[in-house]
């Protein structure tokens, strides 16, 4: 596979985000030591500096037919990218900590487009599944655009592409007028009257009742005797 160096140099230094970034301890071809690197994961390319303000990339692993494990190593937290072809040779690759070994693994694990593929499946096949099990989700159909189909008239059916107009909904009978609020010499103003009027008659009759009993009380008492005369109360 033919790989342009100004695309790859390009691509490996736009501003577009990339998948991880971060130093890591790549040995060499021969195995004799390791060299610290700078190491950006775009897409199913893994590219290495020299360091991390380079603009030219020292090379670039092409992740696909590829698997990433563990490995014992002198360097700690190290694992391998190991081609199954067996063209290309393993790449030893060492982190500066186990949150980085993990990262990387994982990272460089999901970045081939084998991967991507076998999640695409299996997406499809859960919609799928799901689209089975609730057929009351489907999309509606849309209407057509016949609404009416009219009885038919000279013996041929009459069709209608027009909607038939609503019919016009009862009106309501019109509020009775509000009444008007009654004036200061109205009806309140004769009704005061007559209860100041009949006020004073009540009190003048209740007056005259209280002077009836007041005379009734200093009348004599007259009592039958034996001898058929009368005789009067004893004063005191």
């Amino acid at each position: 596979m033919k790989l342009n160096e100004r695309s790859l140099a390009f691509y490996a230094t736009c501003d577009a985000p990339v998948d991880n970034a971060g130093f890591l301890h790549k040995r060499g071809a021969r195995g004799a030591g390791s060299h610290r690197r700078w190491f950006v994961l775009r897409g199913n390319m893994l590219f290495y500096f020299e360091s991390e303000a380079s603009r030219e990339p020292l090379g670039v692993i092409l992740l696909e037919g590829c698997t990433v494990e563990l490995v014992d190593a002198r360097e700690e937290f190290a694992f391998a990218v190991r081609f199954a072809s067996g063209r290309s040779r393993p790449y030893v690759l060492a982190a500066d900590s186990q949150a980085a070994l993990e990262g990387w693994v994982k990272a460089l694990s999901r970045a081939s487009f084998h991967y991507l593929r076998l999640v695409v499946h299996e997406l499809e096949q859960q919609l799928a599944a799901m689209r089975e099990r609730s057929p009351a989700n489907a999309l509606p159909t849309s209407p057509s655009p016949v609404s009416n189909l009219r009885p038919k008239e000279n013996g041929r059916a009459a069709w209608s592409v027009l909607p038939e107009k609503p019919t016009a909904a009862p009106q309501r009978p019109p509020l009775p007028p509000r009444r008007r609020a009654s004036a200061p010499n109205g009806p309140l103003a004769s009704f005061a009257q007559l209860h100041e009027r009949y006020g004073l008659e009540v009190q003048a009759l209740r007056s005259q009742w209280r002077g009836g009993q007041a005379g009734l009380a200093g009348l004599e008492v007259w009592h039958p005797s034996s001898s058929g005369g009368t005789h009067t109360q004893d004063q005191p």
